[in-house]
């Protein structure tokens, strides 16, 4: 038996039990139990009863992880993400080449948005100014 001063430095990390990762995530376990099936996240550590231990490593990745997802990106891409990182140091440029390309679309998608605001505004205005204009009627008592 070891005192854990051997073991890797995420071992030696608190372990967080899939409800208080669900609750630190706002995602159900079985959200998070089908993210690893998915291979969105890797295998997380196990109790020798099986459970699973979530390490602040896999905690800040699936945080990350749900970024991506509010941004917009599918979980195909997702995936590709998770399988070039798990691969390594080597796959950095793809990585980055694939944040970058994710980041456009995000910059794309944000332009739009705020030309549909700008119309929805000026639709709001014009409205508001319909009720300025118009003449006051006496409603029967």
């Amino acid at each position: 038996m070891t005192d854990g001063s051997t073991l890797p430095e995420r071992d030696r990390q608190p372990a967080l039990t899939i409800a208080q990762v669900a609750e630190r995530t706002g995602l159900s376990p079985d959200t998070l139990r089908y993210y690893e099936r998915a291979g969105l996240i890797e295998r997380v550590g196990r109790t020798t009863g099986n459970q699973r231990r979530y390490a602040a490593a896999d905690l800040a990745w699936l945080q990350f992880l749900l970024r991506l997802r509010e941004t917009g990106m599918s979980i195909s891409d997702m995936q590709h993400f998770a399988r070039l990182r798990a691969a390594g140091t080597s796959t950095v440029p793809d990585r980055l080449a694939m944040l970058r390309a994710h980041r456009s679309d995000l910059a794309e998608r944000i332009r739009s948005l705020r030309r549909n605001a700008t119309a929805l505004d000026a639709k709001i205005d014009h409205y508001e100014q319909l009720l300025t204009e118009q003449p006051e009627t006496d409603t029967p008592a």
